[in-house]
């Protein structure tokens, strides 16, 4: 198979580096995580499911919060088996193709979904209680209708205004309004209005309840620049202790110890979600994805900023031996 695209190779050369014994001894693989899905924090959702329903419904909100999408998604779909009338178990599906800090979507998936549900946005509002579900569906056809995305995030991000208007007491809403107030930006564009924003609220929630694992991770994505990382740097520590069985939240907290130079920290954190993302994979029997490739990326990076130049040499030239192989 060729290699065709870099950031795949990229991923190669790291993956090797951090697998090659170094003068100061090999990349240590701590214990095992816990089993997937099993510690993602908590979250206070209720809703009208069924109680066999609820509970994989709980299950993927919190996966949403920490962007495990795969695992979100079967979740969600697990209570649709159990509750096919739920229509909060499709809105849940549907949203973890929405990977709105990547700038990615999967619009066909998602609206298959929502077709799922019933065949018109009207048709799948009905489906949902009115209230608090049925907006979140009503907000949700917005997030996958027409236009482009960037005007659909925008619009997306007032309804989800609207919402934590009318609910400004509810920590789901609010937290699903601050992800998407980050979700307006595009990579490389600078976004500090909604940012600090996303993080004020953010802060709310991660004081009312500092277990939620949305809150703790998003304080982290509007800290994540030199100017503000030091205001998010609870929210870091505390973060990989609130849902460890995600690689992303054991990862995420590097974000802002990059940003404040505290590389022992960056390694620490990247060893733990790249050893959780590959017990991952095996247990889902999933082939390596970004989620490896980026830690990894991380992790030699901070290598390089303590000064193991001669083990990145070697590493490098040893993962292009094996990349080439392949070619």
């Amino acid at each position: 198979m060729r290699i065709s695209d870099p950031s795949i190779r990229f991923g190669l050369i790291v993956a090797v580096a951090v697998a090659l014994p170094t003068a100061g001894g090999p990349v240590q693989r701590v214990g095992a995580q816990a089993p997937a899905g099993s510690q993602l924090g908590t979250i206070t959702f209720p809703t009208s499911a069924k109680p066999a329903a609820q509970a994989p419904f709980l299950t993927g909100t919190k996966a949403l919060y920490n962007f495990e999408f795969d695992l979100a998604g079967e979740a969600f779909r697990e209570s649709q088996k159990a509750d096919p009338a739920f229509a909060l178990a499709y809105w849940g599906e549907a949203m973890s193709y929405n990977h709105p800090l990547w700038a990615a979507q999967d619009l066909a998936a998602a609206r298959r979904v929502l077709g799922r549900l019933a065949g018109t946005a009207a048709e799948r509002a009905a489906k949902a209680p009115a209230g608090k579900e049925r907006e979140l569906v009503q907000a949700v056809d917005i997030l996958f209708g027409a236009g482009d995305k960037l005007a659909r995030d925008k619009a997306y991000a007032a309804a989800m205004q609207r919402m934590h208007a009318t609910y400004p007491n509810d920590d789901e809403i609010a937290c699903f309004y601050a992800l998407a107030l980050l979700g307006t930006a595009r990579p490389g564009e600078s976004n500090t209005r909604n940012a600090m924003q996303a993080a004020a609220i953010s802060q709310e929630i991660f004081r009312r309840n500092p277990q939620h694992p949305g809150a703790a991770h998003y304080i982290i994505h509007a800290f994540d620049d030199p100017d503000h990382a030091i205001l998010g740097l609870p929210a870091a520590r505390a973060y990989s202790r609130i849902a460890p069985s995600a690689a992303h939240a054991l990862h995420m907290p590097s974000h802002i110890f990059v940003q404040l130079g505290l590389w022992d920290d960056v390694v620490a954190s990247n060893v733990v979600a790249y050893k959780a993302a590959v017990d991952l994979a095996d247990l889902k029997n999933l082939p390596r994805g970004r989620e490896d490739f980026h830690t990894l990326s991380w992790l030699q990076y901070a290598y390089l900023q303590q000064g193991r130049f001669d083990e990145a040499d070697r590493a490098v030239s040893t993962a292009r031996a094996v990349a080439d192989k392949d070619t």
